[in-house]
C-alpha cells in the first residue's frame, strides 16, 4: 500500500481539511490549520507532501520523524498544524487497514466516555447567566466562557470588577456544582493576572485558562502564588519541546495541547503522558471541527490523565456552517449528560461528508482574528 494522493480543503466557518488517499483507495481525514492562517498551513501542507507520495502510509512514527526532523527549521504553529493535519489521515488509514479505532491501536481505552464542555458568552462575554443556565439545561455540567475583553498592561479596577460580575452571574445561574473554565486568552498581562485569579477564587472555578500568553510562562510562577485556583494552558505551546519546561517548573495545573496544532495524535499522545508523569491533568483544546475533535477524542480514551474535552458545537465562530455539517453520522457525538462516548469505528471513528466538503470548499472562506485596539490606539490581544 502506498500514498497516492493528498488533497485540501478550505471550508467555513475557518477550517481546513485535508484527505490521503492510497493506491488500494483507503482514504484518511485530517484538520491541519492555524486560525486565521489556514493558506498559509495549507501551503505547509503541499510543501511536506513530497516526504510522502509513493510512501506506505503505516509506519507513522519515522513519517512523523521525517516532517519534522527533516528540515532544517522546525516547530511553530504552521509546521507543526500541517504535521497534525497529515498525522491524523495517516492514522486514519492505518485504523481502517486493521479495521480498529485508533484507541485500539495505541494500546487500547482506559475510558468510556469524557466529560465536555460547552462554550459561552461569545468573544466580549455578554449574557452569560441566561448562556449558562441554557447549557445546563442542555445536560452540560461544565461551561467556559471568555473572562475579560482586552486589558492594559495594568488596567482599572472598573474591568475587574466586571469580570467578577459576569462569572458572579454564571454561578448563580448554573449552580455550584457546574465547572466554570474562565478563559483569560492571553488577553491579561501579568500585573492584572495576579489581581484576577486571587479575586475569583471565591467562584471556585474549574480552572483560569492562559492567564498570560504562551511566551510569558515564566510567570505563571508568581500567578500560582497569588491562588489556588488551578491553571490551565497550552493551547499556543507546539511540541513536547514546548511543554517540557513548564511542567518541570510545575505550576500548570491543565495542559491544553491542540491535536490540530501540536504535531497530531502522535505528539499529543506524547505530550499527555509527559503530563501524566508530572500528576497534571489533560483538557485538549479544540474550538474546531469534526475531524480534529474526533482525534481528540481516539488520545482522550487512552489517557488516564484526560478529564475533560473542549467541543464546537455551537460557538460563536461557527457561524454558517458547524461540527455536525461535514460528517455522516452525527450520532457518534451525540453529548448525553454532559459527557460523550468513545468512538468505536474504524480510524478516527467518524465518517466524512465529502460531497459536503467538496460543495463547501468552492465557497471556501478568508475568516481572520478580529483586530482589536485600546483607547489609546495601541493594538490589544484578542
Amino acid at each position: 500500500m502506498k500514498i497516492k494522493e493528498i488533497e485540501t480543503f478550505v471550508v467555513p466557518p475557518r477550517w481546513l481539511f485535508l484527505k490521503i488517499t492510497t493506491d488500494d483507495g483507503i482514504e484518511g481525514w485530517g484538520e491541519p490549520v492555524v486560525e486565521g492562517r489556514a493558506a498559509t498551513v495549507e501551503a505547509a501542507v503541499h510543501e511536506l507532501k513530497d516526504y510522502l507520495i509513493g510512501k506506505d502510509p503505516l509506519p507513522i512514527e519515522d513519517h512523523w520523524n521525517v516532517l519534522y526532523r527533516s528540515g532544517f527549521y522546525r516547530g511553530g504553529p504552521i509546521h507543526m498544524s500541517a504535521i497534525a493535519g497529515i498525522d491524523q489521515a495517516l492514522w486514519d488509514i492505518k485504523g481502517k487497514y486493521y479495521q480498529a479505532p485508533i484507541s485500539d491501536l495505541m494500546g487500547g481505552k482506559c475510558r468510556d466516555s469524557i466529560d465536555v464542555y460547552s462554550w459561552i458568552g461569545g468573544d466580549r462575554p455578554s449574557d452569560v447567566g441566561t448562556a449558562a443556565k441554557e447549557a445546563v439545561a442542555k445536560g452540560f455540567k461544565a461551561i467556559k466562557m471568555n473572562g475579560t475583553e482586552e486589558m492594559q498592561y495594568l488596567d482599572s479596577y472598573k474591568k475587574v470588577d466586571e469580570t467578577l460580575e459576569r462569572v458572579d452571574a454564571v454561578r448563580k445561574a448554573a449552580g455550584k456544582d457546574i465547572g466554570i473554565g474562565i478563559d483569560f486568552h492571553g488577553r491579561v498581562h501579568k500585573p492584572m493576572a495576579k489581581i484576577l485569579a486571587k479575586e475569583l477564587e471565591v467562584y471556585r472555578p474549574m480552572f483560569i485558562e492562559e492567564p498570560v500568553l504562551a511566551e510569558n510562562n515564566e510567570a505563571l510562577k508568581e500567578i500560582a502564588s497569588h491562588t489556588s485556583i488551578p491553571i490551565a494552558t497550552g493551547e499556543r505551546m507546539f511540541s513536547r519541546w514546548d511543554f517540557k519546561q513548564v511542567l518541570a517548573e510545575g505550576y500548570v495545573d491543565v495542559i491544553q495541547p491542540d491535536l490540530s496544532h501540536a504535531g497530531g495524535i502522535t505528539e499529543c499522545k506524547k505530550i499527555a503522558t509527559m503530563a501524566e508523569a508530572y500528576d497534571v491533568g489533560l483538557a485538549p483544546h479544540c474550538p474546531l471541527g469534526p475531524i480534529a475533535l474526533a482525534a481528540c477524542l481516539q488520545v482522550d480514551a487512552t489517557c488516564h490523565n484526560a478529564f475533560i474535552q473542549e467541543q464546537s458545537l455551537g460557538i460563536h465562530y461557527n457561524q454558517g456552517s458547524d461540527l455536525l455539517d461535514y460528517i455522516e453520522d452525527s450520532s457518534v457525538f451525540a453529548y448525553k449528560n454532559g459527557q460523550v462516548d468513545m468512538l468505536t469505528g474504524p480510524g478516527l471513528g467518524i465518517t466524512v461528508n465529502e460531497r459536503k466538503v467538496k460543495e463547501m470548499a468552492n465557497e471556501g472562506h478568508r475568516w481572520r482574528n478580529p483586530v482589536w485596539r485600546h483607547q489609546d490606539g495601541s493594538v490589544a490581544e484578542w
